[in-house]
C-alpha cells in the first residue's frame, strides 16, 4: 500500500490526508516486550499491563539490545544503559548523545554527537568495559583526530512535530553489525539534508535519501532510521515540501530496499520512528485521540491497532 499514491492532497502545505482506520479493540498482546517512552519515562509492555523503568521526566530512546536483556537509552542527553528490568542502571558518556544503537554482538553502542567537522558524527562505545570512551566512526576524516570538547546538553526539543524531527540524530546499526544509518553524513555538502548508510570497517557512505540542493528542489528530512531483522529492510521518517502542493508529503514513514533502491511509502499520515515487529508488521508512533501513541501497523494491508499511549518504540529480540 502506497500512502501518497491511493490519498489526495488537498491545497495545505501538509495536504489534507484520509486517516487509515483504527481498529477499536482490546489492547493487543505482542510475541515480545515493546520499550517506549512517554512524559519524559521508559515503560514496557506486551499488551494489558506495562512497567515503568525510569523516572526523573528525562528519559527517552529506548533501544534493546539484541539479547534482550538489556535497554540503552538518553536520560538527560546522556547515554546509559539497564536491565530489561530497570535495574542496573549504568551511565556511559558525559558528552551529549543522541540515539542509540546496539551492535549486533551487544559489546558496542553507536550514539551521534558532535564531531571534528562541526556537524553531526557518530561514535561507539564499549557496552560493558569498566571506563569506556568513545570512538569516532563517522565522518571518516574524524578517525583518528582528537575529539572535540564535549558540547553543552542540549535542551529539550521544542516547536512543532516537523521541528522536533528535523534534527533527530538517532542511529541505526545494521544487524549484520557492516553498517550504520545515520542523519547527516558527507552528504550534507551537496544537499541541504540527508540520510547516510555508512560501512563500519572503510567509512565509507551512500546516500539513501536527500533533500534540497543539487538536483533536488525539495525541502524535508529523513531521520530515525530502523532496519528490520534480517536486513533486507531499512525504515526512515521522513518529510517533504515539494515545488508544488501536489509534491508535498507530511511526516510519513518510508520502507527502503537496500539491495533494489526502491521506496515505498507504510503506515498513515503522521507515523513515524518505526520498529518491526516482524516482516509483515512494525510499530510506530501514531497520532491518536489527541496524542502520540504505539500504533501496530500492517506493512502489507494497512491495519492499525493502537497499543500503548507513548513514543519511540523498540522491541524486544525473540530469541
Amino acid at each position: 500500500m502506497n500512502l501518497f499514491g491511493s490519498l489526495t492532497v488537498a491545497g495545505a502545505l501538509l495536504g489534507t490526508f484520509l486517516q487509515p482506520a483504527v481498529a477499536q479493540a482490546a489492547t493487543p498482546t505482542t510475541r515480545s516486550l515493546v520499550a517506549y517512552m512517554r512524559g519524559g519515562d521508559i515503560y514496557v509492555s506486551k499488551g494489558a499491563t506495562e512497567q515503568r523503568l525510569t523516572t526523573g521526566g528525562t528519559n527517552t530512546r529506548p533501544r534493546w539490545s539484541p539479547d534482550g536483556k538489556r535497554i540503552a537509552y538518553l536520560a538527560g542527553a546522556q547515554l546509559w544503559t539497564m536491565l530489561a528490568d530497570g535495574s542496573g542502571k549504568r551511565r556511559l558518556t558525559t558528552r551529549a548523545a543522541a540515539g542509540p544503537s546496539w551492535s549486533p554482538d551487544g559489546k558496542w553502542l553507536a550514539f551521534a554527537s558532535l564531531s571534528c567537522s562541526g556537524g553531526p558524527g557518530v561514535y561507539r562505545i564499549s557496552a560493558t568495559a569498566p571506563k569506556p570512551a568513545a570512538e569516532v566512526l563517522f565522518p571518516r576524516d574524524c578517525r583518528g583526530e582528537d575529539l572535540p570538547d564535549e558540547p553543552a546538553l542540549p535542551a529539550p526539543r521544542t516547536g512543532s512535530l516537523t521541528e522536533r524531527l528535523r534534527t533527530d540524530d538517532a542511529v541505526a546499526w545494521s544487524p549484520d553489525g557492516k553498517r550504520i544509518a545515520f542523519r547527516g553524513g558527507d552528504c550534507e555538502s551537496i544537499y541541504d539534508a540527508c540520510l547516510s548508510v555508512g560501512t563500519v570497517a572503510g567509512g565509507g557512505e551512500q546516500t539513501v535519501a536527500a533533500y534540497g540542493g543539487g538536483s533536488y528542489q525539495t525541502r524535508g528530512f529523513a531521520v530515525v532510521p530502523g532496519w528490520r531483522a534480517d536486513g533486507a529492510k531499512l525504515t526512515w521518517t521522513a518529510y517533504q515540501e515539494g515545488e508544488t502542493k501536489a509534491d508535498n508529503q507530511p511526516v510519513h514513514l518510508v520502507e527502503y530496499d537496500p539491495a533494489t533502491r526502491a521506496k515505498r511509502t507504510v503506515g498513515g499520515v503522521l507515523d513515524r520512528e518505526m520498529a518491526y515487529l516482524d516482516t509483515a508488521r512494525g510499530v510506530a508512533t501514531a497520532q491518536y485521540r489527541g496524542g502520540s501513541w504505539v500504533m501496530i501497523v500492517g506493512l502489507a494491508d494497512g491495519s492499525r491497532v493502537p497499543f500503548r499511549s507513548g513514543s519511540q518504540p523498540s522491541v524486544q529480540p525473540v530469541r
